[in-house]
């Protein structure tokens, strides 16, 4: 009997995944299985939200594959470890899993690959996070990867999509597979009250929700930010509920549909920069002898919302209930963080990793990179004026009053300039002044 353990990473779906394809196809039994990292739970201490994230898309595959005959096993401990105590167990002769471009990611396969050769267990090793590998579009001339993300997309536009993984009808189990018991997991019962649902059945009605309503004049209104013109589908792309090889081919041919791809190209575009420099997480990408400063005091103020400038507060407040915020809120807290105050990218880019569902490693840190200057803007000393932000992508102060209900009694667009206001006005609003000179922003 030919069997395997497939080891599921950040590929938490039945539909276009070429691992499970590839196993049911060339595999009589299948163990389908995921290991709850103790290193990386160590870390999600720090990141209740992706930890209660993750145990919905654990449901929900466990729901699919019992569906097809087959749930799923789930462990707690070390992945090479554990998946290999499973191909024991089961007398599996293959290990089937999926490859990723993260530093974490390529070392948990390479000592996977080691322990499988010594055990004499096959390991399968197939690509599943990014709509083209890393090495599928590659640059001409030098080698190594696009620094520049304009030609980038050029040539990723131009590749054809391969052919989707069949969805299994049938998945054939051994005796004995017991049912799927999740542990606890004490960090997810600290994630934030607004958390959007996870797993491969939400993130298909939401895509399906947003191809019907918002991907037609998704290049027009994507950047309002008190409207849902985004598709808010980042955290299911990072945790594998959807393909984004799917994604781009349902899309493709619609309304909207170039804007968007544009989008998820990025996802690809920071994936191979990542795979060619491994030590974009910790070091400036493009070193511009920046001298950043130390400022505990502005860098709390800052993470809490509280920073006296409604619109910076607004996304900030939005990411601690909802752990998501708009993307063009991201880039605008993003800039006053490291632009305004000076403040590391790297301080910014952990409190996102702490709070965010889709804190990617490749886009996270890529992002933040991007707006500090250190990374692949071709335009590094670019800085955001928030007030110019907030008069163009929240004209009427609807995103700033959801989010900051202390402003709420503040009509119009005058919520962005609360500081404006008599002082016996202000002073009965309890928000705080701003921790820059504001005036600064409304000459720029």
């Amino acid at each position: 009997m030919r069997r395997a353990v497939v080891l599921f990473t950040c590929d938490l779906r039945v539909r276009d995944n070429p691992v499970l394809a590839a196993a049911g196809e060339e595999r009589d039994q299948l163990v389908p299985a995921f290991v709850l990292d103790d290193r990386l739970l160590a870390g999600s201490c720090g990141a209740p939200n992706r930890v209660a994230f993750l145990r919905d898309c654990l449901r929900d595959l466990d729901a699919s594959l019992r569906a097809r005959g087959a749930g799923l096993v789930v462990r707690r401990g070390d992945p090479v470890e554990e998946a290999l105590a499973l191909a024991h167990r089961f007398d599996a002769q293959a290990i089937y899993t999926s490859a990723d471009t993260t530093p974490y990611a390529r070392e948990r396969n390479a000592r996977l690959a080691r322990a499988c050769r010594e055990e004499r267990v096959e390991l399968v090793a197939l690509g599943t996070s990014a709509a083209l590998a890393p090495g599928a579009v590659l640059p001409t001339g030098g080698g190594g990867h696009y620094r520049v993300f304009t030609p980038y997309w050029r040539a990723w536009r131009s590749q054809a999509l391969g052919a989707a993984a069949p969805t299994p009808r049938r998945i054939a189990a051994p005796p004995g597979l017991p049912p799927m018991r999740l542990p606890a997991l004490p960090a997810a019962e600290r994630a934030c009250g607004e958390l959007q649902k996870g797993g491969e059945s939400a993130a298909r009605e939401r895509l399906t929700r947003f191809f019907a309503a918002g991907l037609a004049d998704y290049e027009e209104r994507h950047d309002e930010l008190a409207r849902e013109g985004t598709s808010r589908l980042s955290a299911h792309l990072h945790f594998g509920c959807l393909s984004a090889r799917a994604v781009l081919e349902r899309s493709d041919g619609r309304a909207g549909s170039e804007p968007f791809a544009r989008q998820l190209c990025w996802r690809d575009f920071h994936r191979q920069v990542l795979a060619d420099r491994p030590d974009l997480p910790r070091t400036d990408y493009r070193p511009r002898g920046r001298t950043w400063r130390h400022d505990k005091e502005a860098l709390e103020a800052w993470r809490e919302g509280r920073t006296g400038i409604p619109i910076v507060d607004a996304g900030m407040r939005q990411l601690a209930r909802e752990g998501w915020m708009h993307n063009r809120a991201r880039l605008i807290v993003a800039s006053l963080l490291t632009k305004t105050l000076a403040i590391d990218w790297r301080d910014g880019a952990a409190h996102f990793a702490a709070l965010l569902c889709d804190a990617d490693v490749a886009d996270n840190v890529g992002n933040w990179q991007w707006v500090a200057g250190t990374g692949n803007d071709t335009r590094p000393n670019r800085v955001l004026n928030p007030l110019r932000q907030a008069r163009r992508f929240d004209p009427d102060g609807e995103y700033v009053r959801r989010h900051l209900p202390e402003l709420a009694a503040i009509a119009g667009p005058a919520v962005h300039e609360p500081w404006r206001l008599p002082s016996g006005e202000r002073r009965q609003l309890g928000y705080p002044a701003p921790i820059v000179d504001p005036e600064g922003f409304r000459r720029g």
